[in-house]
């Protein structure tokens, strides 16, 4: 069954990376490679960096965002990398607006690439999905306000599959939400109901780490 999974995600990738079915975006698709994982992280779409080294999370904001799986669940960049699948709403770069920030996908290009991710989710069947800000939480729930949504865990069904799903927000240097009240406060409480989750319990024992969460029991 394992290998069979394998497989059937190294051909999903391969396809994934010949993908070019939106062209108004800037770059070819970008992935995480073909990670076996009962945990899936779904970001938002690259920025300019991630095509080039080919890799989600590349620059201040994937930075960011392993700092806080390094401090509350214990694991690397590296053991993160090598043990969680990584998704986006987009896998492409949209480029920039007008006003020099990165420009949001559009309703055409998220329909585009939803199917993707369906596919990830029949094939890993995974335990527990961390949707990465307010683009990526609204491909699941409905996401209003933040504070509604992140430090809460939610059952949602995708790909005719029931999963956990805990958001975060996005660690980009351009909000400031996750460092003030209530954000900083309702991040921590959402990084320990990731570190708690049975998902990532394996992922982390497997790694041969202490969460810090476990770490206060021993």
């Amino acid at each position: 069954m394992a290998s069979s999974r394998q497989t059937n995600l190294r051909r999903h990738v391969t396809a994934l990376l010949k993908c070019r079915r939106c062209p108004r975006m800037r770059s070819t698709p970008v992935s995480g490679g073909p990670i076996v994982s009962e945990v899936i992280l779904v970001g938002q779409a690259p920025g300019p960096r991630e095509p080039v080294l080919q890799r989600p999370f590349a620059h201040t904001a994937g930075q960011t965002l392993f700092r806080w799986l390094e401090q509350h669940c214990g694991l690397t960049e590296a053991q993160v990398r090598s043990t969680i699948y990584f998704a986006a709403v987009c896998r492409c770069f949209p480029g920039k607006n007008s006003g020099g920030g990165d420009r949001v996908p559009a309703p055409d290009e998220i329909r585009n690439c939803s199917s993707w991710l369906d596919q990830e989710v029949a094939i890993l069947k995974p335990r527990l999905i961390i949707p990465v800000g307010r683009l990526a939480i609204g491909q699941f729930i409905e996401c209003t306000k933040l504070e509604h949504v992140i430090g809460c865990a939610f059952r949602v069904r995708r790909a005719e599959r029931n999963v956990d799903l805990i958001p975060l927000p996005h660690p980009s240097g351009a909000s400031p939400w996750h460092k003030i009240p209530p954000g900083r406060a309702l991040l921590a409480k959402a990084l320990r109901k990731i570190a708690r989750h049975e998902a990532m319990r394996r992922l982390t024992s497997r790694s041969g780490v202490v969460c810090a969460w476990q770490a206060l029991c021993l």
